[in-house]
Protein backbone atom coordinates (compact mmCIF):
# COMPACT_ATOMS: atom_id res chain seq x y z
CA UNK A 1 0.00 0.00 0.00
CA UNK A 2 1.28 3.31 -0.82
CA UNK A 3 1.83 5.74 1.66
CA UNK A 4 -0.35 7.55 0.07
CA UNK A 5 -3.15 5.35 0.45
CA UNK A 6 -2.64 4.68 3.57
CA UNK A 7 -2.99 7.92 4.77
CA UNK A 8 -6.26 7.84 3.04
CA UNK A 9 -7.29 5.01 4.91
CA UNK A 10 -6.62 6.11 8.34
CA UNK A 11 -8.31 9.67 7.31
CA UNK A 12 -10.77 11.10 10.42
CA UNK A 13 -14.10 10.11 8.68
CA UNK A 14 -16.82 7.90 10.17
CA UNK A 15 -17.27 4.89 9.02
CA UNK A 16 -20.83 4.83 9.27
CA UNK A 17 -23.67 6.78 8.36
CA UNK A 18 -24.59 9.23 11.53
CA UNK A 19 -28.36 9.04 12.38
CA UNK A 20 -28.76 12.58 12.25
CA UNK A 21 -28.37 12.86 8.75
CA UNK A 22 -31.88 11.76 7.88
CA UNK A 23 -34.74 14.72 9.17
CA UNK A 24 -37.19 13.67 11.24
CA UNK A 25 -40.49 14.51 11.57
CA UNK A 26 -39.28 17.36 14.31
CA UNK A 27 -36.82 18.49 12.47
CA UNK A 28 -38.90 19.26 9.53
CA UNK A 29 -41.37 21.06 11.49
CA UNK A 30 -38.62 22.77 12.81
CA UNK A 31 -37.97 24.20 9.36
CA UNK A 32 -41.42 24.92 8.20
CA UNK A 33 -42.03 27.19 11.22
CA UNK A 34 -39.13 29.19 10.72
CA UNK A 35 -39.45 29.13 7.16
CA UNK A 36 -42.77 30.77 7.85
CA UNK A 37 -41.37 33.50 10.45
CA UNK A 38 -38.40 34.55 8.15
CA UNK A 39 -41.32 34.85 5.13
CA UNK A 40 -43.42 37.31 6.95
CA UNK A 41 -40.88 39.13 9.05
CA UNK A 42 -37.37 39.08 6.77
CA UNK A 43 -38.23 39.53 3.64
CA UNK A 44 -35.36 41.59 1.47
CA UNK A 45 -36.76 45.27 2.15
CA UNK A 46 -37.41 44.18 5.49
CA UNK A 47 -33.61 42.97 5.96
CA UNK A 48 -32.44 45.79 4.26
CA UNK A 49 -34.51 48.47 6.55
CA UNK A 50 -32.59 46.25 9.51
CA UNK A 51 -29.44 46.30 8.74
CA UNK A 52 -29.61 50.45 7.90
CA UNK A 53 -31.06 50.41 11.53
CA UNK A 54 -28.41 51.87 14.74
CA UNK A 55 -28.07 47.91 16.06
CA UNK A 56 -27.63 46.77 12.19
CA UNK A 57 -30.58 43.74 12.77
CA UNK A 58 -34.32 43.94 13.70
CA UNK A 59 -34.66 43.84 17.84
CA UNK A 60 -38.38 42.69 17.53
CA UNK A 61 -37.42 39.73 15.11
CA UNK A 62 -34.54 39.09 17.24
CA UNK A 63 -36.49 38.63 20.20
CA UNK A 64 -39.18 36.40 18.31
CA UNK A 65 -36.13 33.82 16.79
CA UNK A 66 -35.27 34.03 20.87
CA UNK A 67 -38.41 33.32 22.19
CA UNK A 68 -40.26 30.99 19.92
CA UNK A 69 -37.37 29.20 17.80
CA UNK A 70 -34.97 28.90 20.59
CA UNK A 71 -32.34 29.75 18.42
CA UNK A 72 -29.61 30.66 21.82
CA UNK A 73 -30.65 27.16 23.47
CA UNK A 74 -31.26 24.91 20.99
CA UNK A 75 -28.27 23.00 21.01
CA UNK A 76 -26.84 23.90 24.87
CA UNK A 77 -27.07 21.41 27.40
CA UNK A 78 -29.54 20.26 29.63
CA UNK A 79 -27.92 21.09 32.28
CA UNK A 80 -26.75 24.60 31.19
CA UNK A 81 -30.54 25.41 30.69
CA UNK A 82 -30.71 24.45 26.91
CA UNK A 83 -32.87 22.48 25.31
CA UNK A 84 -30.22 19.24 24.33
CA UNK A 85 -30.54 18.98 20.63
CA UNK A 86 -27.37 19.24 18.60
CA UNK A 87 -25.60 20.83 15.25
CA UNK A 88 -27.85 19.18 12.78
CA UNK A 89 -30.58 20.96 14.35
CA UNK A 90 -28.52 23.92 14.20
CA UNK A 91 -27.86 23.48 10.95
CA UNK A 92 -31.65 23.76 9.76
CA UNK A 93 -31.81 27.32 11.86
CA UNK A 94 -28.64 28.41 9.44
CA UNK A 95 -30.06 27.41 6.34
CA UNK A 96 -33.34 28.93 6.49
CA UNK A 97 -31.51 32.55 7.73
CA UNK A 98 -29.12 32.35 4.81
CA UNK A 99 -32.02 31.70 2.11
CA UNK A 100 -33.61 34.76 4.38
CA UNK A 101 -30.47 36.18 4.44
CA UNK A 102 -31.05 37.33 8.44
CA UNK A 103 -29.00 40.08 9.35
CA UNK A 104 -30.17 39.31 13.22
CA UNK A 105 -27.42 37.67 15.41
CA UNK A 106 -28.16 34.46 14.79
CA UNK A 107 -24.66 33.16 13.56
CA UNK A 108 -22.52 35.37 14.77
CA UNK A 109 -24.51 35.17 18.77
CA UNK A 110 -26.58 32.01 19.18
CA UNK A 111 -24.64 29.84 17.87
CA UNK A 112 -20.77 30.74 17.71
CA UNK A 113 -20.70 32.82 20.47
CA UNK A 114 -23.15 30.63 22.54
CA UNK A 115 -21.13 27.72 21.64
CA UNK A 116 -17.61 29.18 22.14
CA UNK A 117 -18.80 29.91 25.95
CA UNK A 118 -19.58 26.37 26.40
CA UNK A 119 -16.19 25.35 25.69
CA UNK A 120 -15.61 26.63 29.35
CA UNK A 121 -15.26 24.09 32.14
CA UNK A 122 -18.85 23.19 33.86
CA UNK A 123 -18.08 25.62 37.07
CA UNK A 124 -17.66 28.23 34.67
CA UNK A 125 -20.31 27.40 31.34
CA UNK A 126 -23.46 28.59 32.58
CA UNK A 127 -22.57 31.33 34.05
CA UNK A 128 -23.52 33.03 31.39
CA UNK A 129 -27.84 33.02 31.47
CA UNK A 130 -28.39 36.55 29.63
CA UNK A 131 -26.62 34.96 26.53
CA UNK A 132 -28.89 32.51 26.58
CA UNK A 133 -32.02 34.27 27.20
CA UNK A 134 -30.90 36.73 24.28
CA UNK A 135 -30.96 40.05 26.46
CA UNK A 136 -26.87 40.04 26.01
CA UNK A 137 -25.23 39.39 22.90
CA UNK A 138 -21.83 36.94 22.19
CA UNK A 139 -19.48 36.70 19.38
CA UNK A 140 -16.62 35.10 18.78
CA UNK A 141 -13.05 36.51 17.11
CA UNK A 142 -11.58 34.98 14.04
CA UNK A 143 -9.31 32.96 16.73
CA UNK A 144 -6.30 33.10 14.04
CA UNK A 145 -2.70 32.88 15.72
CA UNK A 146 -1.66 36.62 14.76
CA UNK A 147 -4.69 38.25 13.90
CA UNK A 148 -5.39 39.69 17.33
CA UNK A 149 -2.99 40.73 20.29
CA UNK A 150 -4.55 40.45 23.18
CA UNK A 151 -2.69 39.96 26.44
CA UNK A 152 -4.21 38.85 29.69
CA UNK A 153 -3.34 39.13 33.37
CA UNK A 154 -4.97 38.13 37.03
CA UNK A 155 -6.10 40.60 38.91
CA UNK A 156 -7.71 41.46 42.47
CA UNK A 157 -11.39 40.03 40.99
CA UNK A 158 -10.77 37.61 38.15
CA UNK A 159 -8.76 38.07 34.31
CA UNK A 160 -7.95 41.33 32.83
CA UNK A 161 -7.72 41.93 28.87
CA UNK A 162 -6.19 44.75 27.14
CA UNK A 163 -5.19 45.10 23.81
CA UNK A 164 -6.89 44.80 20.72
CA UNK A 165 -9.32 42.49 18.07
CA UNK A 166 -9.73 42.81 14.49
CA UNK A 167 -12.74 42.34 12.63
CA UNK A 168 -15.06 41.04 15.26
CA UNK A 169 -18.47 40.36 13.91
CA UNK A 170 -21.02 42.14 15.04
CA UNK A 171 -18.55 44.01 17.33
CA UNK A 172 -19.88 47.14 17.67
CA UNK A 173 -22.87 45.87 19.59
CA UNK A 174 -21.87 42.75 21.64
CA UNK A 175 -21.66 42.48 24.93
CA UNK A 176 -19.19 39.43 25.55
CA UNK A 177 -16.80 38.49 22.84
CA UNK A 178 -14.30 35.13 22.67
CA UNK A 179 -11.00 35.73 21.69
CA UNK A 180 -7.74 34.50 22.86
CA UNK A 181 -5.25 36.20 24.82
CA UNK A 182 -1.36 35.27 26.38
CA UNK A 183 -0.70 35.02 29.83
CA UNK A 184 1.75 34.23 31.98
CA UNK A 185 1.24 30.20 31.67
CA UNK A 186 0.82 30.79 28.29
CA UNK A 187 -2.45 31.15 25.21
CA UNK A 188 -6.06 30.59 26.78
CA UNK A 189 -9.58 31.42 25.64
CA UNK A 190 -11.43 33.86 27.22
CA UNK A 191 -14.91 35.82 27.60
CA UNK A 192 -14.26 39.07 27.71
CA UNK A 193 -17.31 41.35 29.18
CA UNK A 194 -16.85 44.35 26.86
CA UNK A 195 -17.93 47.83 28.71
CA UNK A 196 -17.88 51.13 28.78
CA UNK A 197 -14.06 51.27 28.68
CA UNK A 198 -13.65 49.63 25.27
CA UNK A 199 -13.23 51.67 22.34
CA UNK A 200 -15.40 50.14 19.22
CA UNK A 201 -14.54 50.94 15.75
CA UNK A 202 -16.67 49.87 12.99
CA UNK A 203 -15.22 48.78 9.77
CA UNK A 204 -16.43 49.32 6.38
CA UNK A 205 -17.49 46.05 4.98
CA UNK A 206 -18.49 44.23 1.53
CA UNK A 207 -22.01 43.20 3.37
CA UNK A 208 -23.85 45.49 5.18
CA UNK A 209 -25.86 42.83 6.17
CA UNK A 210 -23.49 41.45 8.73
CA UNK A 211 -21.33 44.22 10.73
CA UNK A 212 -17.83 44.27 11.88
CA UNK A 213 -15.63 46.20 14.17
CA UNK A 214 -12.26 46.61 15.87
CA UNK A 215 -11.78 46.90 19.40
CA UNK A 216 -9.71 48.08 21.70
CA UNK A 217 -9.94 46.60 25.71
CA UNK A 218 -8.26 48.24 28.94
CA UNK A 219 -8.34 45.92 31.45
CA UNK A 220 -11.28 44.61 30.49
CA UNK A 221 -13.23 41.93 32.61
CA UNK A 222 -13.04 38.40 31.60
CA UNK A 223 -13.68 34.92 32.22
CA UNK A 224 -10.84 31.87 31.36
CA UNK A 225 -12.48 29.03 29.25
CA UNK A 226 -9.54 27.13 28.69
CA UNK A 227 -6.56 26.31 30.24
CA UNK A 228 -3.34 26.81 28.27
CA UNK A 229 -2.93 23.02 27.43
CA UNK A 230 -6.79 22.63 26.43
CA UNK A 231 -6.41 25.96 24.73
CA UNK A 232 -5.27 24.48 21.36
CA UNK A 233 -8.08 21.54 20.77
CA UNK A 234 -10.84 24.25 21.64
CA UNK A 235 -9.60 26.18 19.02
CA UNK A 236 -9.28 24.11 16.45
CA UNK A 237 -12.99 22.87 17.42
CA UNK A 238 -14.57 26.23 17.49
CA UNK A 239 -12.56 26.58 13.97
CA UNK A 240 -14.60 23.77 12.55
CA UNK A 241 -17.92 24.97 14.26
CA UNK A 242 -17.50 28.13 12.40
CA UNK A 243 -16.66 26.68 9.01
CA UNK A 244 -19.45 24.27 9.16
CA UNK A 245 -22.11 27.04 10.59
CA UNK A 246 -21.19 29.21 7.24
CA UNK A 247 -21.37 25.77 4.83
CA UNK A 248 -24.78 25.43 6.22
CA UNK A 249 -25.81 29.43 5.66
CA UNK A 250 -24.06 29.14 2.22
CA UNK A 251 -26.37 26.04 1.45
CA UNK A 252 -29.25 27.96 2.06
CA UNK A 253 -27.97 30.83 -0.14
CA UNK A 254 -27.95 28.41 -3.21
CA UNK A 255 -31.08 26.92 -3.14
CA UNK A 256 -32.46 30.51 -2.48
CA UNK A 257 -30.69 31.96 -5.63
CA UNK A 258 -31.91 29.19 -7.41
CA UNK A 259 -35.42 29.46 -6.75
CA UNK A 260 -34.93 33.16 -8.11
CA UNK A 261 -33.23 32.40 -11.02
CA UNK A 262 -35.90 29.96 -11.82
CA UNK A 263 -38.66 32.46 -11.00
CA UNK A 264 -37.42 35.08 -13.77
CA UNK A 265 -36.47 33.33 -16.91
CA UNK A 266 -39.80 31.60 -16.57
CA UNK A 267 -41.03 35.31 -16.83
CA UNK A 268 -38.68 36.90 -18.61
CA UNK A 269 -39.71 36.67 -22.29
CA UNK A 270 -37.27 37.24 -25.07
CA UNK A 271 -37.78 36.46 -29.14
CA UNK A 272 -41.29 35.38 -27.85
CA UNK A 273 -40.36 33.31 -25.18
CA UNK A 274 -39.48 32.60 -21.80
CA UNK A 275 -35.61 32.60 -21.74
CA UNK A 276 -35.72 29.87 -19.60
CA UNK A 277 -36.59 27.42 -22.46
CA UNK A 278 -32.85 28.65 -24.07
CA UNK A 279 -30.80 25.17 -24.35
CA UNK A 280 -27.94 27.11 -22.59
CA UNK A 281 -30.15 28.36 -19.81
CA UNK A 282 -31.70 25.18 -19.06
CA UNK A 283 -27.76 24.17 -19.15
CA UNK A 284 -26.82 26.51 -16.75
CA UNK A 285 -29.23 26.02 -14.08
CA UNK A 286 -28.93 22.23 -14.28
CA UNK A 287 -25.38 23.08 -12.88
CA UNK A 288 -26.98 25.53 -10.51
CA UNK A 289 -28.92 22.72 -9.45
CA UNK A 290 -26.29 20.49 -9.25
CA UNK A 291 -24.35 22.91 -7.07
CA UNK A 292 -27.60 22.80 -4.69
CA UNK A 293 -27.39 19.46 -3.85
CA UNK A 294 -23.89 19.08 -3.94
CA UNK A 295 -23.96 21.79 -0.96
CA UNK A 296 -26.88 20.73 0.91
CA UNK A 297 -25.44 17.21 1.16
CA UNK A 298 -21.91 17.87 2.47
CA UNK A 299 -23.00 20.93 4.94
CA UNK A 300 -25.79 18.32 6.23
CA UNK A 301 -23.45 15.25 6.44
CA UNK A 302 -21.11 17.37 8.15
CA UNK A 303 -23.11 18.53 10.65
CA UNK A 304 -24.46 15.19 11.55
CA UNK A 305 -21.33 14.31 11.96
CA UNK A 306 -20.26 16.53 14.36
CA UNK A 307 -22.85 16.61 15.95
CA UNK A 308 -21.81 12.56 17.01
CA UNK A 309 -18.17 13.36 17.30
CA UNK A 310 -16.86 17.01 16.97
CA UNK A 311 -13.25 15.30 16.72
CA UNK A 312 -14.15 12.59 13.86
CA UNK A 313 -15.81 15.37 11.57
CA UNK A 314 -12.68 17.72 10.88
CA UNK A 315 -12.51 15.86 7.44
CA UNK A 316 -16.25 16.41 6.44
CA UNK A 317 -16.38 19.98 7.97
CA UNK A 318 -13.53 20.67 5.66
CA UNK A 319 -15.41 19.46 2.62
CA UNK A 320 -18.82 21.61 3.37
CA UNK A 321 -16.41 24.43 4.05
CA UNK A 322 -15.31 23.76 0.08
CA UNK A 323 -18.11 22.82 -1.85
CA UNK A 324 -20.80 25.12 0.06
CA UNK A 325 -18.34 27.92 0.10
CA UNK A 326 -17.84 27.59 -4.13
CA UNK A 327 -21.44 26.45 -4.60
CA UNK A 328 -22.38 29.70 -2.95
CA UNK A 329 -20.12 32.17 -4.83
CA UNK A 330 -21.16 29.87 -8.46
CA UNK A 331 -25.29 30.35 -8.13
CA UNK A 332 -24.77 34.47 -6.55
CA UNK A 333 -22.55 35.16 -9.75
CA UNK A 334 -25.06 33.32 -12.44
CA UNK A 335 -27.80 34.46 -10.49
CA UNK A 336 -26.29 38.26 -11.60
CA UNK A 337 -25.53 37.28 -15.15
CA UNK A 338 -29.27 35.44 -15.69
CA UNK A 339 -31.05 38.35 -14.15
CA UNK A 340 -29.68 40.30 -17.06
CA UNK A 341 -28.88 44.50 -16.61
CA UNK A 342 -31.32 44.36 -13.59
CA UNK A 343 -28.97 41.80 -11.77
CA UNK A 344 -26.65 43.90 -11.04
CA UNK A 345 -28.25 46.51 -9.17
CA UNK A 346 -28.43 47.47 -5.84
CA UNK A 347 -31.85 47.55 -5.73
CA UNK A 348 -32.66 43.50 -6.94
CA UNK A 349 -32.08 41.24 -4.06
CA UNK A 350 -29.72 38.87 -5.51
CA UNK A 351 -27.33 42.04 -5.03
CA UNK A 352 -27.52 41.48 -1.70
CA UNK A 353 -27.45 37.50 -1.67
CA UNK A 354 -23.71 37.96 -4.14
CA UNK A 355 -22.29 40.23 -0.77
CA UNK A 356 -23.13 38.31 1.56
CA UNK A 357 -21.99 35.01 -0.38
CA UNK A 358 -18.39 36.98 -1.02
CA UNK A 359 -18.78 38.31 2.63
CA UNK A 360 -18.82 34.77 3.58
CA UNK A 361 -15.72 33.73 1.81
CA UNK A 362 -13.71 36.27 3.14
CA UNK A 363 -14.60 35.54 6.67
CA UNK A 364 -13.96 31.70 6.69
CA UNK A 365 -11.87 31.01 3.40
CA UNK A 366 -12.54 30.62 0.14
CA UNK A 367 -12.46 26.88 -1.55
CA UNK A 368 -8.77 26.53 -2.19
CA UNK A 369 -8.00 27.33 1.52
CA UNK A 370 -10.60 24.32 2.52
CA UNK A 371 -9.39 22.22 0.11
CA UNK A 372 -5.60 22.83 1.32
CA UNK A 373 -7.15 21.87 4.58
CA UNK A 374 -8.53 18.41 3.00
CA UNK A 375 -5.02 17.92 1.71
CA UNK A 376 -3.33 18.14 5.12
CA UNK A 377 -6.22 16.28 6.45
CA UNK A 378 -5.62 13.07 4.07
CA UNK A 379 -1.89 13.30 3.83
CA UNK A 380 -1.49 14.45 0.56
Amino acid sequence: MSPTSASVAEAPWPRAEPAALTPGPEQEQLRETLRALLAKHSGIEQVRAAADSGTGYSEPLWRQLVDEMSVTTLAVPEEFGGLGYGTAELAIILEECGRALVCEPVLNSAVLGTQALLTAATDTAGSFPEVLAGRSLATMSTLETGTDELYAHPGAEGWLVNGTITHLPGGATADIAVASADTPDGRRLFALRLGPRTLRRPREVLDPTRRQADLIVRDCPAVALTTPGSTAAATARLHDLATLATACENTGIVDRLLELTVDYVGTRHQFGRPIGSFQAVKHRLADLLVAVERARSASRYAAAVYAEDPGSARLAVAVAGAVCTEAAVLAASEAVQLHGGVGFTWEHPVHSYLRRALGNEAAQGDSRTHRARIADLIGI
